[in-house]
């Protein structure tokens, strides 16, 4: 590809994590090299509605001047069309979860990180679970409650109440009774219509980022999560001043589990289809120290003091260069895929 790369930054989102993604994507769009790409930052509203930067913008989030659509609109996908790569910064629902992506594979153009299908199992965390079983891969055990079912809870107390599509422990409670339970499952289901009860894994929650395209993505080094505001990792815990922080490498693990949890990491990547991109978060139960793993993000916090930043840099992959390097991931795996015959 001669000259710059015409990149779109997606940001915003319809999700109750839009403003955690405006972060992330200012952050993106400041930290890349504008000799090497034409970026352009297209916010989506809360309301659905895409606000496109004036023709001479650069990167920032568009001004008052641009122009606005509402999405599905016919003009959606010859607007990415019209870029090589688009960076999908949303988290959560419309956004996470294969919508955009199955956009973004209509225009037919380039995206970072993990495709539709494996962005649509990884936000579903009942998929997710029920698809690690069958692959072989320890996880906590939970049940799901869809609409009619019962409230009811086989594990004893405490257990994790949360909607099944979700980030950012949004909607998540840490039930500690069953007079707290009901309530707990009210609050999910404002979020998703199914509502997951997980059983509680006493232990240190780590994490690790995996990076690359099949065959052969890698692993970072893990690093644990430390709460500061709570007794889990929850909202403000995660985007609070000095709420939480990582440790890398984490204290107290042999090097057998933090060998295991890179293993685990890479091999519910691969199970889920997963390309470009992914954070997966773990318990080391403390009974028996085995590694359980809790969920994978396909689209992390993405600043370059996000923990998924933050754990390439300690496994020697600066914020730049990991940038570059998704990137050049999701052009290499357009190229690839459209020698297919469909």
């Amino acid at each position: 590809m001669t000259g710059r790369i015409r990149l779109a930054v997606l940001a915003g989102g319809r999700s109750s994590e839009h403003e955690i993604s405006l972060a992330s994507a200012a952050s993106v769009a400041a930290a890349l090299d504008h000799e090497r790409y034409d970026v352009r930052t297209i916010e989506i509203g809360r309301d659905g509605r895409w606000a496109l930067p004036p023709g001479d913008a650069r990167a920032g989030l568009p001004g008052t001047t641009a122009e606005t659509l509402p999405v599905p609109a016919d003009s959606a996908p010859a607007t990415l069309g019209a870029v090589d790569v688009v960076l999908p910064i949303l988290h959560g629902p419309f956004g996470e979860d294969g919508t955009v992506q199955g956009l973004c594979e209509l225009a037919g153009v380039a995206y970072v990180g993990p495709g539709v299908l494996a962005s649509s199992v990884c936000m579903d965390k009942d998929v997710f679970k029920t698809l690690m079983r069958g692959a072989g891969i320890p996880v906590a055990s939970h049940v799901a409650l869809r609409l009619g079912d019962p409230v009811a809870n086989p594990f004893g107390y405490p257990v994790f109440v949360k909607p099944a599509n979700m980030g950012s422990s949004v909607g998540i409670s840490k039930v500690r009774s069953e007079s707290e339970l009901a309530e707990a499952v009210a609050l999910a289901r404002r979020h998703d219509e199914k509502v997951m009860i997980e059983e509680f894994v006493d232990g240190m929650e780590i994490e690790v980022g995996v990076l690359g395209n099949l065959p052969s993505p890698v692993a970072s080094q893990p690093g644990q999560v430390v709460s500061h505001h709570a007794d889990w990792y929850d909202y403000s815990s995660k985007y609070d001043e000095g709420g939480s922080e990582l440790v890398i490498p984490p204290p107290g693990l042999s090097e057998a589990q933090v060998e295991r949890a890179r293993e685990l990491a890479l091999a519910a990547f691969v199970a889920t289809s997963c390309e470009g991109m992914a954070r997966a978060d773990f318990f080391v139960r403390a009974s028996d120290g085995e590694v359980v793993i809790n969920e994978l993000n396909t689209i992390p916090g993405f600043t370059a003091t996000s923990f998924y930043s933050r754990l390439f840099a300690a496994s020697g992959i600066r914020y730049q260069e990991l940038l570059d390097r998704l990137i050049a991931l999701a052009l290499e795996r357009h190229e690839r895929r459209s020698g297919l015959v469909y």
